[in-house]
């Protein structure tokens, strides 16, 4: 099949599919005599494999991981459940990280509990008076 095929049938754009193959989580198709890319069900397998670790938001290198383990069979999977333990614990983090930046927005969306005029907007005293704090290092894979 055709890069349009590939990426029509695996609901991705064509872009995507070329991204993919530059990152090296595709691998390179065929070609035509012609030089057109010839795609097969394997890249349609992997790209639907890619494409589902993207929606738990994974990253490219555990999917990079993920992929060099799916492509050992007769491995064991205990460094597939390391891969996921990790990435259970970056979702915490971010969590406990989206926890507090509600926590913050209540607190500034307490300052103007009923319609004045701009001038007198709690909200926007509270975003000119608050003091950011230096942003905690992150230790997940988001950076």
């Amino acid at each position: 099949m055709k890069i349009g095929e590939l990426a029509n049938m695996a609901q991705c754009t064509v872009g995507t599919v070329r991204f993919y193959e530059k990152e090296g989580l595709l691998s390179e198709p065929a070609r035509t005599p012609g030089n057109f890319r010839v795609y097969g069900p394997e890249h349609l397998e992997r790209l639907r494999f890619i494409r589902n670790c993207r929606a738990l938001d994974m990253s490219h290198e555990e999917i990079h991981t993920l992929l060099n383990l799916a492509d050992q069979p007769a491995e064991g999977c205990g460094a597939v459940n390391a891969v996921f333990d990790q990435h259970i614990a970056h979702v915490e983090e971010r969590i406990q990280e989206l926890a507090q930046l509600k926590l913050q927005l209540n607190t500034l969306r307490q300052r103007c509990r009923t319609e004045q005029a701009v001038d007198d907007c709690g909200i926007l005293h509270g975003l000119a008076a608050m003091e950011t704090e230096q942003k905690p290092e992150r230790h997940t894979h988001l950076g």
